[in-house]
């Protein structure tokens, strides 16, 4: 999202909940949807349509599923929107990239698409054929109200960067929903901690970042090197994880609950119980429409690992039409299954710091092939990070002694630890609430640097 956009939420948001609260129960999801559409056509006029033939696609087809039970009928409906689904978004996320790669191939010269990324189609797509597949499951009842459904496949909150809402979630509360005072300022706290956690910390160690990730990569120190992709590990972790915050206390301003996106991820003990804290919307959703259905773990090893080989090839290929997505997925695929084989029990053997260390090391490696573009830039990189000869330079402390405390401040605010001693007193977390907003409402009239790192997915 860019600067104008986020701005346009923070002043738009006062003008939604006035209307919201002024009409009968029975308009309110029709309040929220005209503002989600507002919302969404301020950024991308355009690829409203994108998402509107979406909500009309999933909608008929669902009714379909429902009036053909058990029939070839309801598979049919089910396969077709499923492949409408798909091919919107491998149309406008994955073109480009099938072009380079027959290109690449065949020596032929076709012409890029001159198309950009719909922001959220990555959300929105999974929410809406989550909706089709639980309706033919059974596992949830059809919606007939095409404005209850194209609210909630619209719903602003969280309709660009997640978390990924289920339809099954939240199907009762489409219908009926309770407000309440306690819902509702539970709901603003939760907002100005997800705030405050995207434009006063996220945004800040993206300022260390971005000059380091700019900077020839012969060029960077060891500790640089270092310093960079730890600070990006703490960036994507507070940018995402604030968005999700916003996200979940908006939902509640609206008599949502939505289901939690992370608990924490830093403080695991293995890649496998960070992958539990990671993204949880997404996790759940591959868990659920792909790991299962193709056997999960009931089945022999060789199947067992193929699948999850077949759930992170697709992970890091939903977060970008990049072959360094893809190595990053299947990096993680690797790992998990060396863990599941061996590495779990000898993990619960060692002392938990040791556990630690070798997640973070896991996941900040990870995050070099998730961020740097190009597989030398990636191994120049990697050569930075521990090429000893050039351990140390002036450019280290010239990023790190400015930044020293929203560094600190960012790596614990990775932890329990803060929010804990915040939360023990009332009067503690009513000056931290009104101080961060303050300082985000500041950093917004004042800064134009305000990238949001997941609308790019």
């Amino acid at each position: 999202m860019t600067f104008s956009s986020i701005t346009f939420l923070f002043y738009f948001l006062p003008l939604v909940i006035f209307f919201y609260y002024l009409v009968p129960n029975k308009f309110k999801n029709l309040i929220l949807l005209i503002f989600s559409l507002i919302f969404y056509a301020w950024g991308e006029p355009v690829y409203i349509f994108i998402m509107i033939f979406s909500c009309l696609i999933d909608y008929t087809h669902a009714i379909i599923i429902d009036k053909n039970r058990n029939s070839i009928k309801a598979k049919l409906a089910l396969v077709s929107s499923i492949i409408i689904n798909l091919s919107l978004l491998g149309f406008f996320k994955y073109s480009n990239f099938f072009i380079e790669i027959n290109n690449y191939i065949f020596k032929s010269n076709i012409k890029y698409l001159d198309i950009l990324l719909p922001i959220g189609i990555s959300f929105y797509t999974f929410q809406t054929m989550s909706y089709t597949i639980d309706v033919y499951k059974g596992n949830a009842p059809v919606q007939k109200n095409i404005i209850n459904l194209s609210t909630f496949v619209t719903l602003f909150p969280q309709l660009v960067a997640g978390p990924i809402v289920r339809y099954v979630d939240i199907s009762d509360s489409l219908n009926k929903r309770n407000h309440n005072i306690d819902k509702f300022y539970d709901g603003v706290c939760r907002f100005i901690i997800g705030l405050s956690k995207k434009v006063i910390i996220a945004n800040n160690l993206g300022a260390i970042w971005y000059p380091i990730k700019n900077t020839p990569y012969e060029n960077l120190s060891t500790l640089t090197a270092w310093l960079g992709i730890v600070s990006f590990a703490l960036q994507i972790y507070f940018d995402f994880s604030g968005y999700s915050d916003m996200a979940i206390g908006l939902g509640k301003m609206f008599g949502f609950d939505f289901l939690e996106n992370f608990n924490y991820p830093y403080i695991s003990k293995s890649i496998t119980e960070f992958w539990r804290r990671w993204h949880i919307s997404l996790g759940i959703w591959f868990r659920d429409y792909v790991y299962i259905p193709l056997g999960g773990n009931r089945c022999s090893n060789k199947r067992w690992f193929f699948n999850i080989f077949v759930v992170w090839f697709l992970t890091g290929f939903w977060h970008g039409a990049s072959f360094n997505f893809i190595v990053w997925g299947l990096y993680f695929g690797f790992i998990l299954v060396l863990e599941k084989l061996f590495l779990l029990k000898f993990l619960n053997k060692i002392p938990k710091l040791f556990s630690h260390i070798y997640v973070l090391f896991i996941v900040i490696n990870g995050f070099v092939l998730f961020e740097i573009n190009g597989f030398l830039n990636i191994f120049k990189y990697f050569n930075a990070m521990f090429n000893l000869n050039n351990f140390i330079d002036k450019e280290f402390f010239y990023y790190l002694i400015p930044n020293i405390i929203v560094i600190i401040f960012s790596v614990l605010g990775s932890t329990p630890l803060i929010k804990n001693i915040i939360y023990k007193n009332s009067y503690l977390k009513t000056i931290v609430l009104i101080l961060g907003l303050v300082l985000s409402t500041s950093f917004l009239v004042d800064a134009s640097f305000n990238p949001f790192l997941y609308f790019r997915f």
